[in-house]
């Protein structure tokens, strides 16, 4: 199974440059470009550091593809 990303659709509808998603979830910019590509399994941590600043809920941000 791998995991897709939604962060990028949630960040440009709450019109947020990538900088500025990662300066409110305090990582870095490389780490958003990598979540976003799904290049990187975020942890729980942040997982729920994105649903909150992002307005979503952790399913709606991450789903499993088979």
């Amino acid at each position: 199974m791998a995991l897709r990303s939604n962060v990028r659709q949630f960040r440009e509808r709450n019109q947020l440059r990538q900088d500025e998603l990662a300066d409110a979830v305090q990582v870095s910019r490389q780490t958003i470009i990598a979540v976003e590509k799904n290049g990187y399994t975020p942890s729980t941590e942040l997982a729920l550091r994105l649903a909150r600043v992002l307005g979503a809920t952790v399913e709606d941000l991450f789903t499993l593809e088979d």
